[in-house]
C-alpha cells in the first residue's frame, strides 16, 4: 500500500505544476482528482462524480473531475496530505480525521451531541456549520479549502457478538479513527478503543486483531466488512458530519469566476449527496439483513451516562459552541 501511494503521489507531483501554476482559462484543459476511500456508487463518491460532469459541461470541457474511489490513493490522512501539497484537488474527509487539522471540530466528535441526524444537518446547514468551514479556510496551517458538508449518518458498533450494554462491551477490541477522543469514547463505553488506519480493517476484523468497528450501514456493506461481523448494534454513539475539501494551492490558481462555480456546484453536491445517502442508508439495511447480519436495539441511556466523563472532560472549551448546538431547532 505504501509503495503503491508513493508511486500514486510521485506521478501526481509531476502535474502539479500543470494544474496550479496558471489560472484556468479558456485555452487551459486541466483534470482535478478526486478521492475516496468508498467504492463507485456510494453517496459521497457519486456526488462527487455528479459535480464532475457539471463542471465539465459548464465549463465547455475545460476542467473535469477524474474520481479515484476505494482508497486508490490512500487512506484519508493520506488524502489530506495529497491535497495540501496540489497533488490531489477534492476529498471527502471525516470529521474525525480533520479534528486534529482544526481543533474546533471536534466538537462534532464527541459522543452523543446530536439529538438525531436531523439535528446534525440543521446545525451544518445553518451558521454553525459556516463558520467552522470558515475556520478551516481560514487557517493557514491547513493548506485546504473547505468546499461543503456531507452526511455520514449515525455510526453503531458492529463485529461477532451484540453489544447492547456498556457491560457487553467489556474485553472487546473495538477499531476507532485515529483521532484521541474516539478511542477515550470507546473506553468509556466499556470497550478497548483501538486507533487505526480504515484500509487495514478488514484484514484487522478477519484475522480477530480487532473484535469489531463501529460505523452506519451503508460502510458496513460496501467494504464487505459484513462477512466476517455479523451483528449490528445499534448504539448511535456517534453522529459525524464528513468535509469534502479542495487543495488551497489549486484554489489559489483559479480565476475568481471558476471559484464562484466551485462554490455554487459544491453546495449542490452537499444536498444531493444527502438524498443519495437517504436512499443509500434504506437500501444498505436491507441487504444487510438480507446477507445476515442481525441488528440489535441497544441500552442508548446507558451508554450516554458511560460517555458523560468524554463530554465533561473535551467539551469544557466547545461550552459556547455546544450550548447553540443544543439550542439548534
Amino acid at each position: 500500500m505504501k509503495r503503491r501511494l508513493f508511486a500514486s503521489l510521485g506521478a501526481a507531483l509531476v502535474g502539479v505544476a500543470a494544474v496550479v501554476s496558471l489560472p484556468a482559462t479558456s485555452q487551459t484543459k486541466v483534470v482535478w482528482k478526486a478521492s475516496d476511500v468508498h467504492p463507485l456508487g456510494y453517496p459521497t463518491v457519486e456526488a462527487i462524480v455528479r459535480m464532475g460532469k457539471k463542471f465539465e459541461t459548464q465549463t465547455n470541457g475545460r476542467i473535469s473531475i477524474q474520481m479515484y474511489p476505494s482508497m486508490q490513493l490512500g487512506g484519508e490522512k493520506e488524502m489530506i496530505e495529497q491535497a495540501q501539497v496540489g497533488a490531489l484537488q477534492i476529498a471527502r474527509i471525516s470529521v474525525g480525521a480533520m479534528g486534529p487539522v482544526v481543533d474546533d471540530l471536534n466538537v462534532f466528535n464527541l459522543p452523543f451531541i446530536f439529538r438525531d441526524e436531523a439535528h446534525m444537518r440543521k446545525v451544518i446547514d445553518g451558521p454553525i456549520g459556516a463558520e467552522l468551514l470558515d475556520k478551516i479556510n481560514t487557517n493557514p496551517a491547513s493548506r485546504i479549502v473547505a468546499l461543503g458538508w456531507m452526511d455520514a449518518g449515525v455510526r453503531n458498533v458492529y463485529g461477532k457478538k451484540a453489544v447492547p450494554t456498556p457491560a457487553d462491551l467489556k474485553g472487546q477490541k473495538i477499531r476507532m479513527m485515529g483521532n484521541p477522543i474516539f478511542v477515550e469514547t470507546m473506553n468509556a463505553m466499556g470497550g478497548s478503543g483501538v486507533a487505526m488506519g480504515f484500509n487495514e480493517l478488514y484484514s484487522a476484523l478477519e484475522t480477530g486483531v480487532v473484535d469489531g468497528a463501529e460505523n452506519n450501514p451503508p460502510t458496513l456493506l460496501a467494504q464487505n466488512h459484513y462477512l466476517v461481523s455479523k451483528v449490528y448494534t445499534l448504539t448511535g454513539h456517534l453522529i459525524i458530519p464528513e468535509i469534502f475539501i479542495f487543495s488551497k494551492r489549486t484554489w489559489d490558481a483559479l480565476t475568481p469566476e471558476d471559484q464562484a462555480l466551485l462554490k455554487k456546484l459544491s453546495r449542490e453536491a452537499q444536498f444531493e449527496q444527502r438524498k443519495l445517502w437517504d436512499e443509500k442508508t434504506v437500501t444498505a439495511e436491507a441487504d444487510l439483513k438480507a446477507k445476515g447480519v442481525t441488528f440489535v436495539p441497544a441500552d442508548k441511556a446507558a451508554y450516554y451516562k458511560a460517555t458523560q466523563p468524554i463530554r465533561d472532560k473535551y467539551g469544557v472549551k466547545y461550552a459556547a459552541l455546544l450550548k447553540r448546538i443544543e439550542e439548534t431547532k
